[in-house]
């Protein structure tokens, strides 16, 4: 029995399937020529095709590191834009959970206290100092204006420093600075049990250092700084009104955090010098660490309740 019409016969054809050699078959591949059934015939444009030539149609699937790499060099601000949309998500969920997520991701500062120290009569919070971290990703659902004006400032420096510091860079500064805010929190809390197990959210921290890191690089080049000087002072002096439930320590930990980081990118700008940012940077994030666990040993509890 011949081929039907337009089909390409090879010249040391089979009349069985080449995957399944009990079964009958005169359709022939359009691509290798090879004879194969019914359940192993993929519609081309022109014939059919079998399993093995549609894999080779196929684009492959690229490795982990190269998809990372091609993200990192993009000139797109796409560490900036994910932030945003992770406190987005995160804020759907704190208002569709009724207040679960945002207890799961909040921070005081009894939680950067060892169970077994803490004071006669006082509820003990659990030893969770990653909440330093979570926290900056959440949000008050109480107050609307305090997730949007934070990711319109996010929105606005962040895509300016990303694409001057690089995407590493940034991430870095952007977490780094949030701790330090998060740490200034704690240590403004000396001998004060209700300040201390007040929680808070927010990423107001990291975003000041991020106008912090921006103050010092604007000086370096040389531009004019006054307007950012302006919304600085009118972003502390609202921190710091009566009344505000601003939590305005981390606001000042967060820019003398990311004051010290723009410096220490500015001044190890030099290829030769990458691994002099990389020590500073760690040495900072050590320091920053050290003041969070070593706060209650300097400054013990002493508080009847």
């Amino acid at each position: 029995m011949s081929a039907s019409y337009g089909e390409r016969v090879p010249e040391k054809s089979s009349d069985t399937c080449y995957r399944h050699p009990s079964r009958q078959s005169f359709v022939l591949c359009q691509r290798c020529g090879r004879t194969i059934c019914t359940d192993c015939q993929t519609q081309a444009p022109v014939g059919v095709i079998c399993p093995e030539c549609l894999k080779q149609g196929q684009p492959k699937q690229r490795p982990v590191s190269q998809r990372v790499g091609r993200v990192l060099a993009s000139d797109k601000p796409v560490i900036t834009y994910g932030i945003i949309a992770i406190c987005a998500v995160v804020y759907l969920f704190q208002w569709l959970t009724g207040g679960l997520v945002t207890q799961a991701l909040w921070y005081a500062p009894l939680y950067s206290l060892p169970g077994d120290t803490f004071p006669a009569g006082v509820a003990q919070f659990g030893f969770e100092p990653w909440r330093m971290i979570t926290s900056m990703f959440a949000h008050s659902t109480g107050f609307l204006l305090h997730i949007v004006f934070n990711m319109y400032t996010l929105w606005i420096f962040g895509r300016m420093l990303e694409s001057f510091l690089g995407k590493l860079r940034f991430a870095a500064l952007y977490l780094v600075a949030g701790f330090a805010g998060s740490v200034m929190v704690l240590l403004s809390g000396y001998m004060n049990i209700d300040y201390l197990r007040t929680p808070v959210v927010g990423a107001s921290g990291a975003i000041f250092g991020l106008m912090g890191a921006f103050l010092i690089v604007q000086r370096k080049l040389g531009s004019n700084v006054t307007q950012l000087l302006v919304l600085l002072a009118i972003n502390f002096g609202i921190s710091f009104m009566p009344g505000t439930n601003i939590a305005w320590q981390a606001h000042v930990g967060g820019f003398i955090g990311g004051v010290v980081i723009g410096l220490i990118y500015l001044n190890t700008r030099k290829p030769s010098q990458k691994w002099l940012q990389l020590g500073l940077m760690i040495a900072w994030s050590a320091v920053l660490i050290a003041l969070s666990f070593a706060y209650f040993v300097w400054s013990p509890l002493q508080v009847s309740v």
